[in-house]
């Protein structure tokens, strides 16, 4: 037996492993007794070192991190700083199910899905039913069936030209490219102006064949995550959720497009820095709007699951825009509770409910509540740590905080209870309702049908 031991990556879990077998003893009698245990049983004294190290590492990662990450859970404090940031996307060696260059929507769902009788939209509060509970499959279901709440489809365009115009930038069939707004570990975000409408729009930009190598759940790649969000934005229109306006998806090319509404303002948390954050005045009016896109997608039975300022968007007048759907995932039958791990789930409406407090406290305080050094920190803080509010603060608003921030999600205030606070409501009134386009639908088939209206109410 070697009397050191230098290996990297896997190797040294798996000579650890070995060594503590191979030991089959405790940590604490190793510990008592470094060199006579190594006299003993001929093992080095660094190569004990560090099986006793791997040993205690692997004990708080299974037992002491697992219980905080499952806690965390169980509270629905998962949004906001919480599991959206574990997905991260891995590289995979290959694409998987042969897709090549072709994204078609059938993609998302799995080798085989089991005729099921007749599923049908049971007419109440907007919520759909269908065969199967995976996010996809439903998503399949009402497009398939037409169970979309939009008066006009997005557009599908399947031909791409790549080209230049007279000054010599870049186009994508009839947009113009301007300048690069942003980028991720998918793609891009790039500002184009259409030569039609003489209009800006945001358009994502991906390489398939990156998508498809970026493993981001055991059975998904970041595809899945992208043609999800592109399905969940075709059901949907909402004058506080960004808008999808088309796809530009040419199966001959590598090419993966999303055209979408251009904000031009800001995030909402913008200028929000120590030591008074944005102003009661101001969040306020954000806050609704947040509050009546959620409200909108919880009654389509959609969980967006990450809520937080960078994916608030506000205009050029004010009005906030929810964005980033690439995690959301759709219940059915009223039933949001969602697993994010074998053995762990959550009720997407308490977490997503969780997420809009957390932002609420960071655009009042400019800074947010529980953060931690590391996100094992954060978990930690949110299950131990009491949540701590000046004393000088609104008495209304920081009842508001604490309803959201209940980290018991069967006591956590719903959005419902949050459109009708003291504070939310102000001077300016309960929130507006929207009539949605399928509820307008109902409304207009409930007239011709004479069947009345009295229980048809907006929202």
């Amino acid at each position: 037996m070697r009397n050191s031991i230098t290996v990297k990556g896997n190797e040294m879990f798996d000579v650890a492993k070995s060594g503590l077998n191979r030991l089959s003893l405790n940590i604490g009698p190793l510990k008592a007794n470094w060199h006579s245990t190594c006299r003993e049983k001929g093992f080095g004294i660094e190569f004990l070192k560090f099986a006793i190290y791997f040993a205690q590492r692997f004990w708080y990662l299974i037992f002491v991190k697992r219980n905080s990450i499952a806690r965390v859970t169980e509270m629905g404090c998962c949004g906001c700083f919480g599991f959206s940031f574990m997905r991260k996307p891995k590289k995979v060696m290959s694409p998987g199910r042969g897709l090549g260059n072709h994204t078609s929507q059938e993609s998302l769902l799995p080798e085989r899905m089991e005729d099921e009788e007749d599923p049908f939209y049971n007419g109440d509060d907007c919520e759909f039913r269908s065969p199967t509970k995976r996010s996809e499959e439903i998503l399949m279901y009402r497009m398939q069936h037409g169970l979309i709440c939009r008066e006009f489809p997005v557009k599908e365009t399947h031909n791409l030209i790549r080209s230049e115009d007279e000054n010599g930038q870049k186009m994508v069939n009839e947009y113009v490219r301007e300048h690069k707004i942003g980028a991720g570990s998918y793609g891009k975000v790039v500002l184009y102006r259409s030569r039609l409408d003489g209009r800006e729009y945001a358009i994502k930009a991906f390489h398939k064949s990156h998508l498809l190598k970026l493993r981001v759940a055991p059975s998904e790649t970041a595809m899945t995550d992208v043609l999800r969000e592109v399905l969940i934005m075709k059901i949907l229109s909402h004058p506080n959720i960004v808008n999808l306006i088309e796809v530009i998806d040419d199966p001959t090319t590598d090419h993966f497009y999303m055209v979408l509404e251009y904000v031009e303002g800001k995030w909402v948390c913008e200028g929000a820095g120590l030591p008074c954050g944005l102003g009661e005045s101001i969040v306020r009016k954000y806050l609704r709007d947040i509050v009546a896109g959620l409200i909108y997608l919880h009654a389509h039975n959609i969980v967006h699951g990450d809520i937080k300022p960078d994916n608030l968007l506000v205009t050029g007048n004010g009005t906030v825009k929810i964005g980033d759907f690439s995690v959301s995932q759709v219940f059915e039958d009223g039933n949001d509770e969602l697993r994010r791990s074998p053995g762990l789930t959550y009720h997407g409406k308490a977490a997503d409910t969780w997420a809009v407090g957390v932002t609420l406290y960071c655009m009042i305080l400019g800074k947010y509540p529980f953060l931690g050094e590391t996100l094992q920190d954060t978990y930690d803080k949110i299950v131990n740590n009491p949540l701590l509010l000046p004393d000088e603060m609104n008495p209304l608003l920081k009842n508001l905080i604490e309803g959201l921030l209940c980290k018991d999600p069967l006591r956590r205030m719903t959005l419902e209870d949050v459109a009708q606070h003291a504070w939310v409501v102000g001077e300016e009134g309960p929130l507006p309702q929207f009539l949605c386009w399928c509820k307008r639908n109902r409304l207009h088939r409930a007239e011709s049908n004479g069947t009345g209206t009295d229980n048809l109410t907006s929202q």
